[in-house]
């Protein structure tokens, strides 16, 4: 029988579980090797979980001691509302560990995480091939149809 899965808040000893699964997250959405994330951005983005003053927070899954999961998250002003929604922007866990709970464990973290800071959204977006991801989200969400642009500056 499995352990259970906890769910908290990310901690500075957590570094060498998060990374790996930082660097799979990064290299399923094509960011690995000449195109890999700049070790500066890595960088920043770990000390902004612990930075008070920054929105970026992260949660971590973990079972039997091991980082199976992690998810990132930032509350922001919306202007369609009045009180502030929140941005799942990045959720991964083990490849092997997958289909067990740990995905739907960690959004379900965010949504109380967001509901206790009085945001009254959460909202992520992933890609259209990510059909495993989709599996999931359309069981915890609602797909409303957008379609995502960007343009890079």
């Amino acid at each position: 029988m499995q352990e259970p899965i906890q769910v908290r808040p990310i901690e500075r000893t957590d570094y060498a579980g998060w990374r790996p699964l930082w660097d799979g997250y990064n290299a399923f959405y094509g960011r690995s090797g000449p195109t890999a994330l700049a070790e500066p951005i890595t960088a920043v983005t770990w000390e902004r979980f612990f930075t008070a003053s920054e929105p970026v927070r992260a949660l971590v899954a973990v079972q039997s001691g091991r980082i199976v999961g992690l998810v990132h998250y930032l509350f922001h002003r919306s202007t369609t509302r009045l009180h502030d929604i929140c941005y799942l922007s990045d959720l991964f866990t083990v490849e092997s560990q997958r289909g067990r709970g740990i995905g739907r464990a960690l959004i379900v973290a965010v949504y109380d995480a967001a509901r206790a800071a009085g945001c009254t959204r959460v909202y992520w977006q992933t890609h259209l091939s990510n059909i495993a991801g989709r599996t999931l989200y359309d069981k915890v969400a609602e797909h409303k149809g957008f379609i995502v642009y960007s343009h890079e500056m």
